[in-house]
């Protein structure tokens, strides 16, 4: 019944860290659609951003910043992931670390978002 995932709803604390953090260090594209509307696009996916104060209209029965945790793959070996989080003065939490992924082996780098979600990001092992 279910094929893929179309996108994913990001809560945050602060919008401006959040964008930064996205745009500049995972290199995600910004998009403004809609009424307002802000989305973080990479590859053939995105996540639509709600800042504080958002209205959505119908949302999780809960959104909360920071309870989050998840995995993307990289499009560069993880040397250069890792190369690239030091220059942007992000703190690796684990890794790299050989995991399950959902269709192989992959090695993995843990660091948290602005709002403290967890972003592994991986490689095929």
């Amino acid at each position: 019944m279910i094929k893929s995932i179309d996108h994913v709803v990001l809560t945050t604390r602060d919008l401006d860290k959040c964008i930064d953090f996205y745009t500049r260090v995972l290199g995600m594209q910004l998009e403004h659609y809609g009424a307002g509307r802000i989305a973080l696009r990479f590859g053939d996916h995105k996540f639509n951003v709600h800042p504080p104060g958002f209205d959505a209209g119908i949302k999780a029965r809960t959104p909360t910043p920071g309870s989050l945790d998840l995995c993307f793959l990289a499009d560069c070996p993880l040397e250069e992931v890792i190369a690239r989080l030091k220059v942007c003065n992000i703190p690796i939490e684990e890794g790299p670390v050989e995991r399950t992924g959902a269709r192989f082996a992959i090695r993995s780098v843990y660091v948290r978002d602005p709002d403290e979600n967890l972003i592994e990001i991986s490689e095929r092992a």
